[in-house]
């Protein structure tokens, strides 16, 4: 399986993980951007919220990516993801100004091949859906994590385990409600194009774990 990732999107996703986990790391240090910055931590513990970032960014990204890649080699399409670089910037620029991310790194890019450069709604959706739907599942294996150290009370105490838990279920629950908007070249629309329940059920239960992950 692995030897279908080329060392070009190795590479690119390597460096959108970098980049959008530096975002997400920079609204956790300062969550008013530069314009309204204090830091509210010694640099020890600046330095575990980039490294809780890089882990739990990168697992919800790379897994993202890669289960719309596999998705659509499983309908016999070629697929690579390929990074953006001025969405990279934008990301890290707004997070660092106002504090805020825009989570689009680049995309994962589908060729047709010998299929005419034809792609159903169908399999257009279900690849779509795949990107999200890996991130709920993902939001399992954290919870799990967070509960089996001692939840939000050892989140409190600073327990690094549980800290990476939450962080996890929080990550990949943003990253499937933003992918989820019906939008632009959002999951969501493509979802939404192909079956309205599904897209229903996927927005419902991306939002909902964000909201309950923010009220743990």
């Amino acid at each position: 399986m692995l030897e279908r990732i080329s060392r070009q999107e190795r590479l690119d996703l390597f460096i959108a993980w970098g980049a959008i986990s530096l975002a997400f790391a920079i609204i956790k240090l300062a969550p008013g951007g530069v314009l309204g910055f204090h830091l509210r931590m010694d640099p020890l513990q600046a330095f575990l919220v980039i490294g809780i970032s890089f882990i739990t960014v990168g697992i919800a990204f790379v897994f993202h990516e890669l289960a719309h890649k596999f998705t659509a080699i499983k309908f016999g399409f070629w697929a690579e993801f390929r990074k953006d670089n001025t969405m990279l910037v934008v990301a890290v620029a707004l997070a660092a100004l106002v504090g805020m991310v825009f989570a689009a790194p680049g995309a994962t890019l589908i060729d047709t091949g010998r299929f005419g450069g034809f792609i159903s709604k169908e399999q257009n959706g279900k690849i779509s859906a795949a990107g999200p739907l890996a991130n709920l599942l993902l939001c399992i294996p954290f919870f799990i994590i967070f509960m089996f150290y001692g939840g939000i009370t050892a989140v409190i105490g600073g327990n690094v385990i549980a800290q990476i838990g939450l962080a996890g279920i929080q990550i990949n629950a943003m990253i499937a409600a933003f992918n989820m908007l019906p939008i632009s070249v959002l999951d969501g629309r493509k979802v939404l194009a192909w079956n309205a329940g599904i897209f229903i059920l996927l927005i419902a239960a991306s939002f909902g774990v964000l909201l309950l992950s923010f009220n743990l």
